[in-house]
């Protein structure tokens, strides 16, 4: 006899559905990254959900105006802050004019970007 399927507590992240909503007919895929979801537009990170709220990415040149905003700050990796990305605490993303105006923060900066190309393995 075949055992059921376990069944998980994991909740779908409903930035996930937020996030495909607001990018509406835009052209992106979803990678998993940073222990939660990222949207790609060409191949470059545009911005990610995780369980401490929102990764925005806004460039190195956009990074202190972005970061002064409420709820923002830097995002650290390793105890290393990495520039030009932000966290944003979920209070920061409560309405959706709130979630729009930091992906709208994050197209400014990742539509300026080439597309990333995959290259292709080596065979050894």
């Amino acid at each position: 006899m075949a055992k059921p399927a376990a069944k998980t507590n994991i909740e779908p992240d409903p930035m996930v559905g937020r996030l495909r909503a607001a990018l509406g007919k835009r052209a992106f895929t979803e990678q998993k990254m940073f222990g939660g979801t990222c949207f790609m537009i060409n191949g470059n990170m545009l911005i990610g959900t995780s369980k401490r709220g929102l990764l925005v990415r806004v460039g190195k040149d956009g990074h202190s105006a972005a970061v002064a905003r409420p709820y923002a700050s830097p995002m650290e990796m390793g105890g290393r802050s990495m520039e030009g990305y932000l966290h944003v605490a979920p209070e920061g993303t409560a309405s959706e004019a709130d979630l729009a105006s930091w992906l709208d923060l994050a197209l400014v900066f990742v539509e300026t970007l080439p597309p990333k190309v995959k290259s292709a393995k080596k065979r050894v």
